[in-house]
């Protein structure tokens, strides 16, 4: 069952919804103000094996995910 990001189009809060039929796709509402003006948002993923280090979000301070903040060793 997927879970899909949504934003209010309202008062422009993000939030998740689990889907588990085409209903609850069209029933979702914003969990703030109950608009039911909202839209699905792209959402990003990660995803790692179990052997490798857990990567470095693009929070480091040059913003470069290549960058010196994110090089190792």
């Amino acid at each position: 069952m997927p879970i899909y990001e949504y934003r209010c189009r309202k008062c422009e809060r993000a939030f998740d919804v689990l889907v588990r039929n085409a209903d609850d796709e069209r029933e979702a509402r914003c969990p703030d103000c109950q608009g039911r003006q909202v839209e699905r948002v792209l959402s990003v993923f990660a995803a790692r094996s179990a052997t490798e280090p857990a990567p470095r979000g693009p929070g480091c301070a040059c913003g470069d995910p290549d960058g010196p903040c994110n090089r190792r060793g």
